[in-house]
C-alpha cells in the first residue's frame, strides 16, 4: 500500500484547521475536533493522520474489489 502524500494543513487565527490535498481544500476542522487533530499530528505521522481525517485513507482492498465478478466489465 503506498504511503499517503500531498497533504498539508494550516491553522488559522480563530483556531480553525484547514487540511488540503494537492492545494485543494479537503477538510475544515473547528473546536474540539481541531484540537484532537493537532494532538494527533504532533504525536504521529502527519501524512497518515491527515489522510485518515479527510477520509482519503486507502485500506488496500481496492485491487481485490476490482477483480470481483460483480465488477467485471467495469473500467
Amino acid at each position: 500500500m503506498p504511503r499517503p502524500d500531498g497533504f498539508s494543513w494550516t491553522q488559522r487565527a480563530d483556531g480553525t484547521v484547514l487540511i488540503t490535498h494537492g492545494h485543494r481544500p479537503a477538510a475544515t476542522l473547528r473546536g474540539a475536533r481541531a484540537a484532537r487533530f493537532l494532538a494527533e499530528v504532533d504525536a504521529g505521522d502527519a501524512q497518515l493522520v491527515m489522510a485518515r481525517w479527510t477520509g482519503s485513507y486507502r485500506f488496500g482492498n481496492e485491487r481485490q474489489a476490482r477483480r470481483h465478478p460483480r465488477n467485471a466489465g467495469r473500467g
